[in-house]
């Protein structure tokens, strides 16, 4: 199985810091886990895995990690979607509306309003949906920060 994150990161196998994460198996496990049952479940319930992965990388393009940009936007195009129309905004108006929430909760989130959500019940999500859109963002922002330290280390040790 890839790990996304190690791949990310850029962690040959044999490298010190590959070892010293290997030393946190549950972390490994986890945070994979975490990828597979958020970007994508066997049952994407009322987000669709086409949602997921635009969700994921559009948070990935506003933290500007390049690494995780091109992971979504591979998987994206492997499950039927588009990514140049994701990212030209060329999109179906409840696609349109999960993509302006995610930027929003990933840059602002305090400025969300009830209008915000209002929106989202709108185009056809549930509550339980747009806490999985929440949950998708949040994720993909620890991803970021982990990949981050994961090559700080490594800078580290090669230094």
């Amino acid at each position: 199985m890839t790990h996304i994150v190690a791949t990310a990161a850029g962690l040959a196998p044999g490298s010190a810091v590959a070892a010293l994460r290997r030393q946190r198996e549950a972390f490994v496990r986890h945070t994979q886990g975490s990828h597979e049952v958020l970007i994508a479940p066997a049952d994407p319930g009322g987000v669709s895995l086409v949602e997921r992965a635009a969700t994921a990388l559009r948070v990935a393009s506003i933290e500007r990690e390049t690494a995780l940009i091109a992971h979504y936007r591979e998987w994206l195009g492997e499950i039927g979607g588009d990514p140049a129309a994701i990212e030209a905004m060329q999109l179906p108006p409840r696609l349109a509306a999960i993509l302006r929430h995610v930027s929003l909760v990933a840059t602002a989130p305090a400025s969300a309003t009830q209008a915000d959500l209002e929106a989202l019940r709108n185009v056809g999500l549930a509550p339980r949906d747009i806490v999985v859109l929440a949950q998708i963002v949040a994720f993909v922002s620890y991803q970021v920060r982990v990949v981050m330290g994961l090559r700080a280390l490594a800078g580290e040790t090669r230094g």
